[in-house]
């Protein structure tokens, strides 16, 4: 009786495996990369599985070369209902077939759980602070705002922008961190300094 396992997690698995290693067997080519080869029935993603991707390219072009020459053709092995790519058709050998794809499953878990979260996910945003007035300090409504601190958010360039009626408005940059800081924050802490601030639009805001 043969393993019949999911293409997906196939070669999630051989993703895994080829991470580490060149071949399926050693170091050089060999029967078993053929017979792995053969098994895939098409291109694996270079995105998703990359290391896959590689070794199935670098195999593809090898095929027909004396390292490769004891190899079955894909057509005798689609022919053979009762291949087994961990070597065996008994059911000793599918129940080692299940431990090594447990195996591989929980190295590959643990070599993505090792290299630890990726980076925090930013933002680059821009607002448009309004004061009540021409006599409003436009200065002193920078300050203020520059004044709002939290975790998570990095206050950038700034200029006056003129609106109208010898009005000027505040444009104001900032990186925030996504996870700690949201604009509707933001503009409520700003909103609060409500002898200077009109009214507070956003002007852009963009992912880093």
């Amino acid at each position: 009786m043969s393993v019949s396992i999911p293409s997906d997690l196939f070669q999630t698995i051989l993703n895994g495996y080829l991470e580490d290693n060149s071949f399926i067997v050693g170091s050089d080519l060999s029967q078993a990369d053929s017979t792995v080869f053969t098994a895939i029935t098409s291109a694996p993603s270079a995105s998703s599985f990359p290391h896959l991707s590689r070794w199935y390219n670098h195999v593809k072009s090898q095929q027909g070369s004396s390292e490769l020459s004891a190899a079955p053709s894909a057509a005798a092995a689609e022919d053979d209902d009762d291949m087994d790519l961990f070597g065996s058709d008994d059911e000793e050998a599918d129940e080692e077939a299940e431990k090594l794809k447990q195996q591989r499953l929980a190295e590959y878990a643990a070599k993505k759980a090792a290299k630890g979260p990726g980076p925090a996910a930013k933002s680059m945003l821009t607002l448009d602070v309004k004061p009540w007035d021409d006599e409003t300090d436009l200065k002193e409504m920078e300050s203020l705002v520059r004044s709002i601190e939290m975790e998570g958010l990095k206050w950038g360039a700034s200029q006056f922008v003129p609106i109208g009626y010898g009005i000027k408005k505040l444009r104001i940059s900032a990186v925030i961190i996504d996870d700690l800081v949201s604009t509707d924050l933001i503009e409520e802490k700003i909103a609060e300094f409500e002898d200077h601030v009109q009214s507070i639009d956003v002007e852009s805001f963009q992912k880093l």
